[in-house]
């Protein structure tokens, strides 16, 4: 059954917080990764391989640049499961 945007929002932001230190309740729709969370490359590569495993989904390489902000991952996400 897929999760709603709410769960994979949660979700998200636990994997997020975890691998940077970044409070989970900072990791909201609008943020971008890379400008308001100051997330680096590496960062985001291990967040969405991480992603990948909480989810099961899978996200191509070629997918990751355009998951600019949380809503773009989250949307991503919610869309990969169904």
């Amino acid at each position: 059954m897929a999760l709603s945007e709410n769960e994979v929002l949660a979700g998200l932001a636990e994997i997020v917080a975890e691998e940077t230190g970044i409070a989970a309740s900072d990791v909201v729709g609008p943020k971008s990764f890379t400008d308001d969370l100051d997330i680096d490359s590496l960062s985001m590569m291990t967040i969405v391989t991480l992603a990948e495993e909480k989810f099961g989904v899978r996200i191509p390489d070629e997918d990751v640049k355009d998951l600019v902000t949380v809503q773009d991952a989250v949307a991503f996400i919610a869309k990969a499961q169904s």
